[in-house]
């Protein structure tokens, strides 16, 4: 894996276990895992970093950092991953999930002389919010089971690469 390129943008661990706020974490913080870039780390950061980040809430950051401890994932890109339902992303992605829903509920999908307006958002709220969280779970364990697989058949592919170039360098 490129380590160096990701040591070179992770923040210092030292930093985050010397900081005065962080203390009532205690030895939760100093764990290996939550820092170091191993495959079982990463693999389980990238699965934590992409459910969570199909969670439909304020405070993904902090809730990918408390699934961080307790899976040992590594906790700087377990966070970081969230961001990728940002202000831009949010609204297809979790149109997406909504019609996942849909889906997985077998109802019909919106009309499409459908007019989005405050009123119509307000008022319909009510037969939207099962087929959406429905969706952005589905989507959720879908992205994360496929981002820890993918993760760690790619570290392993990496690392067997590395390994051969090795062997054929030496004879």
């Amino acid at each position: 894996m490129p380590k160096k390129l990701i040591k070179k943008y992770l923040p210092d661990p030292e930093t985050f276990k010397n900081h005065k706020n962080l203390q009532f974490l205690g030895d939760k913080l100093h764990d290996p895992n939550l820092w170091h870039l191993n495959r079982r780390a990463i693999s389980m950061a990238v699965a934590v970093g992409l459910f969570v980040a199909w969670i439909p809430t304020p405070g993904q950051m902090a809730i990918a950092a408390i699934a961080a401890f307790y899976l040992r994932a590594n906790l700087p890109i377990s966070v970081a991953l969230v961001w990728i339902t940002n202000p831009l992303t949010m609204p297809p992605m979790f149109y997406f999930s909504y019609l996942v829903g849909l889906w997985a509920l077998n109802e019909p999908s919106p009309s499409e002389n459908f007019e989005f307006s405050v009123d119509s958002a307000l008022s319909g709220l009510g037969d939207v919010w099962e087929p959406f969280l429905l969706g952005c779970f589905i989507v959720g364990i879908m992205s994360s089971a496929a981002g820890y697989f993918g993760t760690n058949k790619y570290w392993r592919y990496h690392v067997t690469k590395k390994w051969e170039e090795r062997k054929e360098k030496r004879g």
